[in-house]
């Protein structure tokens, strides 16, 4: 993702009361860092794959995974503001991380509303 469409992205989101900001991944690589809690976070389109996917970390140690979106190729800036900000984070709709590859038949899930994860 370049950095102006991360900028019009994280615009779009504040605008909606989400707590997101740009994130500097690298040489020429640009995403959206959306605060979930004091110490989680999900990191959208940073690994440059194409398409919408997000990683979900807490304190720098990846907890879980936010699938590729399908279609998100095409999305236009409007679009991949509603799936973000629509996207449920609770442990029901987050994949941990794992070595094996998930299964080809099964279909990721489609972005939900948002459900804050609050920790106990």
């Amino acid at each position: 993702m370049d950095e102006q469409r991360a900028g019009r992205l994280v615009a779009a989101l504040r605008a909606r009361n989400v707590m997101a900001h740009v994130v500097d991944a690298g040489v020429y690589e640009f995403g959206v860092r959306v605060v979930l809690d004091e110490d989680l976070e999900a990191l959208w389109d940073i690994d440059g794959a194409a398409g919408l996917d997000a990683e979900v970390v807490s304190e720098g140690t990846l907890v879980g995974f936010v699938p590729h979106i399908p279609g998100s190729e095409d999305f236009t800036d409007d679009q991949m503001v509603e799936a973000i900000a629509r996207t449920d984070y609770s442990t029901e709709g987050l994949h941990p991380p794992t070595d094996t590859p998930p299964k080809t038949n099964q279909q990721p899930p489609t972005p939900r509303r948002s459900h804050w994860l609050h920790r106990s």
